[in-house]
């Protein structure tokens, strides 16, 4: 907010000496107005980051009592705008376990929480969590999503060499990629061309350009997760701290 503020005064100063007193007035009361616009939408995102959190690790107690001690950070909405929150189909949060002491490091088991969101999951009352289905994955579980996901969306059908370059490589807009090379390309779709695989009782993945698309067989949602969310999640498991 000290941001807003400060820019406010220099629009102020920014105005022409030589317009009257009342568009002085007029100006400054726009830009007051769009400056509280501004940090009202803000707060408004903040909040319902703040619930969605508390939510998520509630579902997290309760679900899974074994966790003990862990962190729970919330990975989608950063640089999400209010306007935006509504087409979130997908909320992520890195979840992973440590050892309490006095100078506790995130040293333990990775996982990863989605809350799988239907239309109507925001509405004039905040985040409505009835409309949020929960799904836990850990390394393990991500590793055979994203073997099935490449199969689907690539030539390359090979299980065992996908693990081995998915361990070694990085997930990129175009492919997998292991040490600046391309090895795995994937296929180049229009935007309304897609590649199924069935790969649980609960969902089926979806290829489309420049996304994962998971179809929930429950609620028979179509969500798409963008590729950049992919790329975080991945390096989340994979990348060596």
């Amino acid at each position: 907010m000290k941001k807003l503020l400060l820019l406010g005064i220099v629009i102020t100063f920014l105005i022409p000496k030589q317009v009257t007193a009342q568009k002085d007035g007029a100006a400054v009361a726009a830009v007051a107005g769009g400056l509280l616009a501004i940090g009202a939408g803000i707060a408004a995102v903040e909040q319902m980051k703040e619930q969605a959190e508390l939510t998520a690790t509630q579902w997290v107690l309760a679900n899974n009592p074994e966790l003990e001690s862990f962190s729970l950070k919330t990975l989608s909405f950063n640089g999400k705008k209010l306007k935006d929150m509504s087409a979130t189909s997908v909320i992520t949060y890195k979840i992973q376990e440590f050892n309490p002491s006095m100078d506790p490091v995130l040293d333990g088991k990775k996982q990863v929480l989605f809350g799988f969101t239907s239309h109507g999951w925001i509405n004039q009352s905040g985040i409505d969590f009835e409309k949020i289905k929960w799904y836990l994955v850990d390394t393990a579980e991500w590793m055979r999503m994203m073997i099935a996901y490449v199969k689907v969306s690539s030539e390359e059908k090979n299980e065992a060499s996908l693990r081995e370059t998915l361990m070694s490589g990085k997930v990129v807009n175009k492919g997998i990629k292991v040490k600046s090379k391309l090895i795995v390309p994937f296929f180049k779709l229009e935007g309304d061309m897609y590649v199924v695989t069935d790969y649980s009782s609960e969902m089926k993945l979806v290829y489309n350009e420049r996304s994962l698309g998971i179809f929930l067989k429950e609620t028979k949602d179509l969500v798409q997760m963008g590729r950049g969310d992919v790329i975080d999640i991945h390096e989340y498991f994979f990348d060596e701290d």
